[in-house]
């Protein structure tokens, strides 16, 4: 089948790029696997599979998730341009990082309503420590009281700050406090929300 060519040098064929469109398509979703993409959209996974084989080209998919999610319907056609457009999405991707032995790991992303996120924070990022989720803000010029995630000799940990005369800190969790100098740690970021589950 011959090959489309439309407005911005969009082309499409409909046997080809089917493939990549879906993991798109996912990502939006920030779905993990296919098998959550076909559930969402109520096919079989034998049905997904096909589509995936033959690479066929997801159009009604594509539509459907550019209404749930407000991804760009340019970036979901192509992948090229932003995923979302800040003018027009209400949704926000934020990256995660996981916590683990004090390492900090990189990890997915979760898309956020901005009407569930605090409208100050410029650069968020969701912190996962086992069942406990955090928002940090990680654009900060100075430290304030407040609980940080910090480096102390190359390890992470969720501490809690406390601003004290002379470029002092005294830091604290649930078994230790000890003051330090400001410029003895390096702060990550500042957890500004904090996520219970039900």
């Amino acid at each position: 089948m011959s090959t489309k060519t439309f407005a911005h040098g969009i082309s499409l064929t409909p046997t080809e790029g089917g493939r990549d469109a879906i993991e798109r398509i996912c990502e939006a979703y920030g779905f993990g696997t296919r098998q959550q993409l076909a559930e969402h959209m109520g096919v079989s996974k034998g049905g997904i599979g096909n589509r995936w084989m033959r690479d066929t080209f997801p159009y009604d998919w594509i539509i459907i998730c550019s209404v749930e999610t407000k991804a760009s319907l340019t970036w979901l056609m192509t992948g090229n341009g932003p995923m979302f457009d800040p003018k027009d999405s209400d949704v926000i991707s934020v990256n995660n990082i996981k916590l683990i032995d004090g390492i900090i790991h990189q990890a997915r992303y979760t898309l956020f309503d901005l009407a569930f996120l605090k409208t100050d924070i410029k650069k968020p990022i969701q912190l996962i420590d086992g069942s406990n989720r955090f928002i940090l803000e990680t654009s900060f010029s100075d430290i304030t009281d407040g609980f940080w995630l910090v480096d102390i000799d190359g390890t992470y940990s969720l501490r809690k700050l406390s601003r004290l005369p002379n470029k002092k800190l005294r830091i604290s969790d649930s078994e230790i406090t000890f003051e330090c100098n400001i410029d003895d740690i390096k702060p990550f970021g500042r957890v500004v929300m904090t996520i219970t589950s039900n």
